[in-house]
């Protein structure tokens, strides 16, 4: 009974070292799945450590040790796997039988052997996809009472003389098994609850970053200006509990919320050294108050005392900063500089995607512009000529023709969005045909065969009258009589085809004059931006 206790004893100790073992860098592998092999490095001498100090730790028994060194090596088979554990037992064991004694020989090999067990029921849990099970203190008990049993087994076939070694294993393997089947179980407990407090504050750290992300992120929609940065500032300041926070251009302060905003004005030109390093040099520049202080550069009696200065960039360009700064009343936290450092580089990336969309919607607008300027010079020269023509015999028809021309024009003039309806594309174009079939007279009929449900499908802006325009240019007009332009639009292979024919015949598509070819690369472009790389125009002879 009193070899029991004095093993409990004993435990108590290393249950502390445990505990601390547990609150140090060297315990953040054990907080994921996998572990690199410097990890196991690292891990093989944390716990070859536990288990020397178990031999040392233990109480003199008839020449021999009852110990808790048991509890290195099978924790360490059962977390890293065999190689970790027959490292660790075999560290353990060697050092146990250089220590002498008549059961040198059986420690050991025993040692060795608990190693080996650990590691098997570790591998065993991985390939049964129960990875988190090796944390579980039920495990590490059941296994430490095998492990245990094995070792009085090995002493009592291995340890001579064997009558002496029956009369140890009866007088130690129930305090052994029992106090290092209960430190096992604690320790691994301790090691259980620290993994799953950093998973959960982990969980919660992740989660209050993505929220803070999306909502600086709906903020810097339009851009960075001295709103925008602002608004950002006063978020991230209530967010993170910084002493403050100050976003800058290269410059001069945009916007400044907490301690010191008395001084730290936006519009303010930027004159800390800190954060001219952090521009020039585009790289992060820490002064965590203890080795390397902030000095305000705009008053004395500032109470701000470390700063964490981000660059926020461009591409490689610098456009500004972004800054976290404590009191000297107040330790800079690594979770603080982590969130800095990760908005920051979200921040430069959405600034990089707002560039784009800026330079995409004004190439859009480019386009449309270029589309408009194609169109209207062909089609006013031979409107005016076809009005021209017919106003001397039919003084109706043309003031009919004077009213779709300016009702086509008036739609060219008002279209400016990107974006429209194959039903608002057909009424922007009906001006258009009234005016050619006035002039082509009998030699232009277009027919249409629409499918009512596709009216309201969504496509670029001024898709069609290019089209059109080119069937009747390098088509109709070619004809003597009897032109024909149909224009259809049915569900077609899972997708739309909209189709504009002729009945010209055949067409040189190399001869194209470079106006118009420019014409029908817009609207192939436009069409591929909208609905992908599978889209777009293409051409095919008739016969």
């Amino acid at each position: 009974m009193n070899l029991i206790l004095d093993l409990l004893q004993q435990m108590s100790v290393f249950l502390v070292i445990a505990y601390i073992f547990t609150k140090s860098p060297a315990f953040r592998p054990l907080t994921s799945e996998t572990m690199h092999p410097r990890h196991k490095v690292l891990l093989y001498g944390i716990f070859s450590t536990f288990s020397i100090m178990g031999t040392y730790f233990g109480l003199p028994v008839q020449d021999a040790i009852a110990n808790t060194r048991a509890i290195g090596p099978v924790l360490a088979g059962i977390i890293g796997g065999p190689v970790l554990g027959i490292a660790t037992g075999l560290t353990g064991g060697i050092h146990r039988y250089f220590l002498g004694g008549f059961t040198a020989t059986a420690c050991g090999i025993s040692t060795t052997t608990e190693g080996l067990i650990g590691g098997l029921v570790g591998l065993a849990l991985l390939r049964a996809g129960k990875a988190e099970q090796r944390f579980n203190p039920w495990i590490a008990l059941v296994t430490i009472l095998c492990a245990e049993a094995v070792q009085m087994l090995i002493i009592v076939l291995v340890a001579k003389p064997t009558p002496d070694a029956i009369v140890l294993v009866q007088t130690i393997a129930a305090p052994m098994v029992l106090a290092n089947a209960a430190g096992a179980a604690l320790f691994m407990s301790i090691i259980r609850d620290q993994r799953r407090m950093y998973d959960h504050f982990g969980a919660l750290f992740s989660a209050k970053a993505f929220e803070l992300a999306e909502k600086v992120l709906e903020i810097l929609g339009p851009g960075l200006d001295r709103t925008t940065a602002a608004q950002m500032a006063h978020l991230i300041h209530s967010w993170t509990g910084v002493g403050a926070v100050a976003i800058t251009d290269r410059e001069q302060i945009l916007a400044f919320v907490g301690l010191g905003e008395d001084h730290h004005l936006p519009g303010t030109p930027i004159v800390s050294p800190l954060t001219q390093r952090a521009i020039e040099f585009n790289q992060t520049v820490f002064a965590n108050g203890v080795h390397e202080h902030f000095h305000c550069s705009l008053s004395s009696k500032c109470p701000l005392s470390s700063a964490l200065v981000v660059p926020l960039h461009i591409d490689n360009d610098v456009i500004g900063t972004i800054k976290l700064y404590e009191p000297r009343s107040k330790l800079f936290l690594n979770i603080n500089r982590s969130l800095g450092e990760g908005l920051a580089a979200l921040l430069s990336e959405q600034l990089v995607h707002s560039r784009y969309q800026e330079q995409k919607s004004l190439l859009t607008q480019s386009e449309l512009k270029l589309a408009q300027a194609q169109v209207n010079p062909h089609f006013l020269f031979n409107a005016l000529n076809t009005i021209v023509a017919v106003v001397r015999n039919d003084a109706d028809q043309a003031r009919d023709l004077l009213l779709h021309l300016s009702r086509f024009f008036r739609k060219n003039l008002k279209r400016a969005s990107d974006i429209t309806t194959l039903e608002e594309e057909l009424d922007h174009v009906r001006s258009y045909l009234y005016i050619e079939e006035v002039r082509f007279g009998d030699r232009l009929k277009v027919e249409m065969a629409i499918d009512p449900a596709l009216l309201l499908i969504k496509l670029p802006t001024f898709t069609l009258q290019p089209l059109i325009e080119n069937a009747i240019k390098h088509g109709i007009s070619q004809l003597l009589e009897h032109g024909l332009v149909t224009i259809s639009a049915q569900q077609h292979d899972g997708g739309i085809e909209i189709s504009i024919e002729d009945n010209a015949g055949a067409c040189d598509q190399n001869n194209e004059d470079e106006s118009d070819g420019l014409g029908m690369k817009i609207v192939d472009k436009r069409i591929k931006n909208l609905y992908g790389i599978a889209a777009g125009v293409r051409m095919e002879d008739s016969i």
